[in-house]
């Protein structure tokens, strides 16, 4: 009656040993490091960087555990942190003689202390968060200020252009903050134009200025296309700073949006706040420009005269200054590849560049009407402007052309990096910055576990107590719950975090409702008078439909919380949910094979550990209270 086939001990069997293999990772933990990669292409890491390395730590008295060439970089173990901030200090002096021209780059890590043979397999650790491993945090403000006075740029070089091919004259479009203005002669001219933007340009609206004997047309963005602007801002900004870490390899980075105007950014493992600011601060924004080439332009260049108006001034990469025009041609937004190399004939190094269909087309038009004239490219970056280069328009230009110049190899393959990555809609500020560091991630590791494994023995003590063998059973279902949802975890590469950790409280608490709900259903069918072996199997049947009922409603909660959560309700939801799908097969499948291996072939079973069962006693008289009498059932 209770027998499992052998099919199913088979796959229960086969999901504890695969679940136990892709958790054994967690429990080796993770070892500081010292990384050491090649800044410059001509650089090569070998076995005699690695014998380097080695020297140089033992001229420092420092022991390291393990020094590996790993892929492309070598990496120095250590029992410590503090050994592992004097070895970077010392490998720092020794093979970067001098900072302005680094040749290798030194960074903290963290290395986990599984095996080979275990890596090998692809078990891997979870991942933990930054309240856990250390890391730094990150709060920037969003200029979106800036934001609208760049549309407001685009709007009027599109203006421009707009009015140019609808043949509309006009004595001059400029940009005065976020509003744009048109100069016009007569009314008539006033009413085309009005006719164009309210045609085409749906998101400004107009209002007329007399000016002496002319008029002033001047266009703003709406109240709803500013907010909308600022909303996608926002979304291109976070978007872009996860492009950019992903590119820097950063493990489960944290970005995401807090308010109207604000992002944090948190980085898990790293320990270096100087490099976490490089690697925000160094997002660029590409723009082409023409060449102000006229004779108020090049007066301005030789330093003899002011800039012209509609034009401004940057410094190229050797120093001289460059004229630019406002209007910008096409911007990074258009770009679809960038990739690092070298010129055939002068083997100098260059950046490829790919830009998108419309970004292509405009590229053909603008030099199809400039050849023999200059186009800059210039790069903002950390809000400031640089012309890359300004190369002559031989001919007419497609989807695909290139930068270079004088750059070094490690600048062509920082530039082609950051360009891949995306602009930022609008300039950023960190206004708040906190550094967790490992020993606190530690504590915070060890607290968590230890509320756990005491949430979990108190359990399992009292199930044993009060349903004695059933209890036990339901024990060990629990236990193969806590594994499964860890392994379930590591196999998805998931972020544990405090939350997380406390979501893991919750699933053992929550998974052996389920086997109480199955221990009352047979002890319920024990004082109906059924036998132990139907007791047994009508409690399991019964008690299913009840459990999978109250798991799917709590399941709905979780992944609501999924769906609209963000941060830390996030990181609880993801092992929520995953905690009650483990909890079904632990409590229901496993639990049930350990009661039929125990007791499915005893064929003549009198009684069954489940601890007191509470039977009503007939009634004595009529008005009396019901006498209760306990029947032990346990052997």
């Amino acid at each position: 009656m209770n027998r499992y086939p052998v099919w199913k001990y088979a796959v229960i069997v086969i999901a504890l040993l695969i679940a136990a293999l892709y958790t054994l990772p967690n429990f080796f933990g993770e070892a500081p490091a010292v990384q050491v990669s090649s800044l410059k292409t001509a650089v090569k890491l070998d076995s005699a960087t690695v014998a380097r390395v080695e020297q140089v730590l033992k001229d420092a008295g420092l022991e390291a555990g393990q020094v590996s060439l790993d892929g492309t970089s070598v990496r120095a173990r250590f029992s410590a942190t503090d050994s592992q901030l004097k070895a970077k200090d010392a490998i720092e002096k020794v093979l970067i003689p001098d900072p302005a021209d680094p040749t290798y780059v030194v960074a903290l890590n963290l290395l986990s202390r599984s095996p080979a043979w275990l890596t090998a397999l692809g078990a891997r650790p979870m991942y933990l968060g930054l309240d856990l491993r250390g890391g730094v945090h990150f709060m920037l403000q969003v200029d979106m200020q800036a934001a609208l006075t760049k549309k407001a740029e685009s709007f009027a070089g599109d203006l421009r252009l707009t009015m140019r091919e609808k043949n509309i004259r006009h004595g001059g479009i400029s940009r005065n903050g976020q509003s744009i203005e048109i100069r016009v002669r007569d009314q008539a001219t006033i009413n085309a134009a009005n006719g164009l933007i309210q045609d085409q340009f749906a998101d400004l609206q107009t209002s007329t200025v007399p000016e002496g004997s002319e008029f002033k047309l001047v266009a703003s963005i709406r109240p709803e296309a500013a907010r909308r602007v600022q909303e996608q801002a926002l979304k291109q900004n976070i978007v872009t700073l996860h492009n950019r870490i992903n590119e820097l390899g950063v493990a489960e980075p944290v970005i995401q949006q807090q308010g109207l105007d604000r992002i944090v950014v948190q980085l898990p493992g790293v320990q270096d706040t100087a490099k976490a600011k490089d690697i925000l601060g160094r997002t660029a924004t590409l723009e082409m420009r023409l060449v102000d080439e006229s004779a108020e332009g090049r007066a301005a260049e030789s330093g003899s005269g002011a800039v012209p108006f509609g034009s401004e001034r940057f410094a190229g990469r050797d120093g001289r200054a460059v004229i630019v025009k406002k209007q910008v041609i096409l911007t990074g937004e258009s770009l679809t590849d960038a990739q690092p190399g070298f010129e055939s004939q002068s083997q100098q190094p260059k950046v490829d560049l790919t830009v998108d269909a419309k970004g292509g087309r405009i590229m053909r038009d603008t030099s199809r009407e400039n050849v023999k004239k200059r186009m800059a490219i210039v790069l903002f970056e950390k809000g400031r402007g640089e012309v890359l280069t300004a190369p002559v328009i031989q001919s007419e230009l497609g989807n695909r052309f290139q930068i270079s110049g004088s750059m070094t190899v490690t600048e062509a393959n920082d530039l082609a990096l950051l360009l891949r990555a995306g602009s930022l809609a609008a300039p950023m500020d960190i206004i708040e910055e906190r550094t967790i560091g490992p020993s606190l991630g530690a504590e915070n590791i060890s607290k968590g576990f230890s509320s756990v494994i005491w949430g979990f023995l108190v359990i399992v003590a009292f199930m044993a107590t009060y349903y004695m063998l059933f209890g036990l059973f339901s024990g060990l279902a629990l236990a193969v719950n806590l594994l499964l949802l860890i392994a379930v975890l590591s196999m998805l590469q998931a972020t544990l975090t405090l939350p997380g950790m406390a979501a893991m409280a919750l699933a053992l608490g929550m998974a052996i409702d389920s086997n109480v709900l199955i221990n009352e259903r047979v002890r319920e069918e024990l004082r109906g008078g059924a036998s132990p072996q139907a007791a047994i199997q009508v409690g399991y049947d019964r008690a299913w439909a009840t459990i999978f009922d109250s798991n799917i409603t709590t399941l709905i909660a979780g992944l609501a919380l999924l769906a609209f959560g963000s941060g830390p309700v996030r990181g609880f939801a993801v092992v929520h949910c995953i905690g009650i799908l483990t909890s079904m097969f632990s409590a229901v499948f496993f639990s049930r094979g350990l009661v039929n291996l125990w007791y499915g072939r005893q064929k003549k079973l009198k009684s069954i550990s489940i601890g007191t069962i509470w039977r009503a006693a007939p009634e004595a008289a009529a008005g009396d209270k019901p006498a209760r009498k306990s029947l032990p059932s346990a052997h």
